[in-house]
């Protein structure tokens, strides 16, 4: 394989996946392998997006405004990042919005990184789940352009979401997105939020799974294993924000605008 080959199977790239490919050819030295990075980015064949990190610019295609694939940037920001929260209901193609800001699941220490309007964001795995070291629960591997890409499934996105809806855009934008998605394994996702082993979380996904009984076809089995952790006392479906209406059920209290799904109004 040449190094335009390389490039043409590599559409986002590492230094260190670079680096391996060039080793084949033992005649090049480091340096030549610096060279090459080089004279290649002044060529405008590639772009710098991060240290260590390189997108491939399409033949007579302007390296500053040049598409690119930002799932695939995101799923190169770490070795072990994972596509998650609302970044993975776009990679689903089922976000109800599109944003520029993309997650990713990271044991690392790593920083967020900017590159044109996108922002890529990294999110330690729950403590719950490093606890156990069950951090790739409900994560699948899928092939975009020839790259594999870590992802939550969709059970996993569910109930990520609802624990941490500040990684969702707000309650709207997930309630309109989750309820585009078709069939849920509805075990997985109770599985999953009960290993969390957060009680508010818990009741959340409860909650929003009554929601959603008839056309989910949640079984009353589900929604019980739910209730049986729920809050002892009413915590708040959104943190920090006072006010709403009790559902006893959950013991959770709900904003006004969340239980009467206000964005439902026609003008």
């Amino acid at each position: 394989m040449t190094l335009q080959e390389f490039f043409s199977t590599h559409p986002v790239f590492t230094h260190e996946e670079l680096v391996a490919f060039l080793a084949k050819d033992k005649t090049r030295s480091p340096k030549t392998r610096a060279a090459l990075l080089a004279y290649h980015q002044k060529q405008g064949h590639i772009r710098r997006v991060r240290r260590g990190l390189y997108c491939v610019v399409p033949s007579g295609a302007d390296p500053a405004t040049c598409s690119v694939d930002a799932s695939l940037l995101t799923t190169k920001m770490t070795d072990d990042a994972v596509l998650a929260y609302h970044t993975a209901l776009e990679f689903h193609g089922k976000a109800y919005s599109v944003f520029e800001e993309l997650q990713y699941l990271t044991d690392r220490a790593a920083r967020p990184v900017t590159f044109r309007s996108y922002r890529f964001r990294p999110v330690r795995f729950p403590k719950k789940l490093a606890a156990e070291d069950k951090q790739l629960y409900g994560v699948k591997e899928m092939d975009r352009a020839g790259i594999t890409v870590r992802v939550t499934t969709l059970e996993r996105t569910l109930v990520d979401l609802l624990d941490r809806p500040d990684l969702g855009g707000g309650w709207e934008e997930i309630w309109r997105s989750l309820e585009t998605v078709e069939f849920f394994d509805l075990d997985v996702v109770v599985e999953y939020a009960l290993l969390l082993d957060n009680a508010t979380t818990a009741a959340k996904v409860g909650f929003f799974l009554e929601q959603l009984k008839d056309r989910l076809m949640v079984e009353g089995s589900h929604l019980e294993r739910l209730r049986a952790h729920r809050p002892r006392k009413p915590h708040y479906l959104t943190p920090g924000r006072r006010g709403g209406r009790l559902v006893s059920g959950w013991n959770l209290v709900v904003p006004v605008d969340v239980f009467e799904q206000s964005w439902r109004e026609v003008a």
